[in-house]
């Protein structure tokens, strides 16, 4: 038996339209930034996760302070990226234009805010480009 689907949705009402304690695992990948709405994705998540479930986010490695990621290996190609196509996804739909390099301290207020009491920042160390956070209701 495959419990496993996909589905192509907006998620800008996530928050209201998730189903509630569905889900044992979610997990994001490089996808939290770009949305319109994060804050209502994320509340969607955590709505959706069982009350021993687990959410794994895994993002882009770097600060909301600029001066920070200076000396980040791949941190001007991250900017581009974020400014030529994460912020403008988000901002054509209307949305917050986080953008890629929406940063650590960002991330974990978001997570915060959604709702999730525990969250553990991991770093691979063949991984320079991103932070993977382990986050529980």
């Amino acid at each position: 038996m495959i419990n496993l689907g996909f589905e192509v949705r907006d998620l800008t009402d996530f928050h209201r339209t998730a189903p509630r304690n569905g889900f044992d695992l979610i997990t994001t990948f490089d996808a939290i930034h770009d949305q319109a709405k994060p804050m209502n994705v994320l509340k969607g998540i955590r709505r959706a996760i069982k009350p021993d479930g687990v959410y794994l986010a895994q993002d882009i490695k770097g600060s909301c302070h600029q001066h920070l990621n200076i000396d980040h290996p791949i941190g001007t190609l991250l900017y581009t990226v974020s400014c030529m196509h994460c912020m403008t996804v988000s901002l054509a739909q209307g949305g917050d234009g986080l953008g890629a390099m929406w940063g650590r301290e960002t991330a974990l207020r978001f997570f915060d805010q959604a709702g999730f009491s525990s969250v553990e920042v991991h770093e691979l160390s063949h991984d320079i480009q991103n932070n993977y956070y382990v986050c529980r209701p």
